[in-house]
């Protein structure tokens, strides 16, 4: 029996939901394929390239060593770049060698930046290198300059991730210093650098310090003591941001406690909540806590979908069209990757790209902005839209288009709707009422196949809440409603 939409009744607070569940044609594909199949590497935790134009990538070895070969998918051999194993402590899961960034004028000036975790006493350590002038295919052991330290309490929640902006500015991710539950408060307290990001100017030193404190930074000549290299804080372990080349925005990922992996978008001043909040529901206290003035994150998910985080990038390659302009992110343990859009400040559509059995550990660009992810079977992967089969590739699950009933069940203070597509094609879902009136677009624009989840707080398109009665959820693909069997 046909059917157009989907049915939420709405009344007396409760959501009742029936859903459709339909199947289209599916005519494309999305398969992961291992980029370099000649090379592996020792638990890469990072992929950079240099901006040089010189055809390399770089892939940072959490034992304290940075290798470079050509981007290629026939490259034989790699180059060791950097050794400094002798100076990296990774004796912990979470320590050692983790972030890597080139300076902006790298071609000209040939420095770079690392961040690694030392020992006695255990410390974070923000350090500069430099190319080594008689061979310039390798860099310079000796030439470290020490820019930053940081005292770690524990071993876990280093952080590591060190990204250039658009502002020419250097961006340090720092955890709030491990442990579980950050014991020491860190978190909320501006008066330490853990627990945050850091912004910093490593073209000028000032202050008998090694860099310099841009005066736009949000605590910059604040009387209060709080650290005036702070971006951002509230973070509890960002593992992995970026900016997003054309719009500038900075995306992080930002590993969860006991129940939540969150994702945000991060803006100078933020504060994320961590320990007040574990992505957006409370921790201490574990209710009733304080939201006044956290910025919560866009995006997170429970420990049924993953256990640890792993921050992507805003895909702006040329390898699979449909994906421009989503944001990729993946789990360390569940080895899922999704997919999301973000638009006018809100998540508009969530995908579930691929479900793999892999240690998915960074992501990193090339210098054609085309996607790559670090695994810890020592491989690097990347996506191609290309039909065929390939060693090392591996299919979407072939899921039919289909809308699915919305959740919670009762209705509280927001639904959220699932649905899948088979194949990539402009999509729609929206909310319509009794009288066939639309209240709502959730959804709208080409999506990669996968599986989707979109939000509707009981509002319209001018933010004021819907009356009470009878809605629709109608989900459209290529112009068409997808039409099914009723499930109630």
């Amino acid at each position: 029996m046909p059917c157009r939409h989907a049915l939420p009744l709405l009344l007396g607070g409760l959501l009742l939901l029936a859903g459709c569940d339909a199947e289209v044609t599916r005519n494309g594909t999305l398969r992961l394929v291992e980029a370099f199949p000649n090379l592996r590497f020792a638990r890469p935790v990072d992929l950079q390239h240099a901006g040089d134009n010189s055809g390399r990538l770089f892939v940072v070895e959490q034992a304290g060593r940075i290798r470079a070969f050509p981007n290629h998918p026939d490259a034989a051999n790699t180059t060791l770049f950097l050794d400094i194993a002798d100076r990296v402590h990774d004796q912990g899961n979470e320590e050692g060698l983790l972030g890597l960034a080139f300076h902006p004028d790298f071609p000209q000036n040939g420095r770079f930046f690392v961040y690694y975790t030392a020992a006695n006493p255990r410390r974070s350590v923000l350090a500069r290198f430099q190319r080594d002038p008689l061979e310039p295919q390798r860099a310079d052991p000796a030439s470290e300059t020490l820019l930053l330290e940081v005292a770690q309490p524990f071993s876990n929640h280093n952080g590591g991730q060190l990204a250039f902006g658009p502002d020419g500015l250097l961006y340090v991710a720092l955890g709030d210093g491990g442990s579980g539950g950050d014991p020491l408060g860190h978190g909320q307290n501006r008066r330490t650098l853990l627990g945050s990001i850091l912004r910093l100017d490593v073209d000028r030193a000032s202050a008998g310090r090694a860099y310099g404190i841009p005066a736009d930074n949000p605590f910059a000549g604040n009387t209060e003591g709080f650290r005036e290299e702070l971006y951002a804080y509230g973070l509890r372990n960002p593992w992995r941001m970026s900016f997003d080349v054309e719009t500038g925005r900075l995306w992080a990922a930002d590993v969860g406690q006991n129940a939540f992996e969150e994702i945000d978008v991060v803006e100078a001043g933020g504060n994320y909540g961590w320990r007040t909040m574990e992505g957006a529901s409370c921790f201490d206290p574990p209710s009733g806590c304080d939201e006044a003035g956290l910025r919560l994150p866009v995006w997170s998910y429970d420990r049924g979908e993953g256990r640890s985080v792993t921050g992507g990038y805003v895909y702006r390659g040329p390898g699979v069209p449909s994906l421009v302009g989503w944001y990729v992110y993946g789990d360390f343990v569940s080895g899922k990757i999704w997919a999301l859009a973000f638009e006018g400040g809100a998540v508009q559509a969530h995908a579930e790209l691929l479900d793999t059995t892999l240690g998915i550990s960074s992501f990193g660009v090339d210098e054609n902005r085309e996607l790559y992810f670090c695994a810890f079977d020592g491989r690097i992967y990347r996506f191609t839209s290309a039909a065929g089969t390939r060693t090392g590739e591996a299919d979407v699950p072939e899921t039919p288009s289909r809308l699915r009933p919305g959740h919670p069940n009762p209705f509280r203070a927001a639904t959220t709707v699932a649905y899948a597509l088979a194949r990539a094609a402009p999509a729609e879902l929206a909310v319509f009422d009794a009288w066939g009136r639309r209240v709502r677009t959730l959804a709208r624009g080409v999506h990669p196949p996968g599986e989707y989840a979109a939000r509707w707080d009981g509002r319209d398109d001018q933010g004021m809440p819907s009356a009470g009665g009878v809605y629709f959820f109608l989900l459209s693909v290529a112009g068409a409603p997808v039409a099914s069997r009723p499930v109630v």
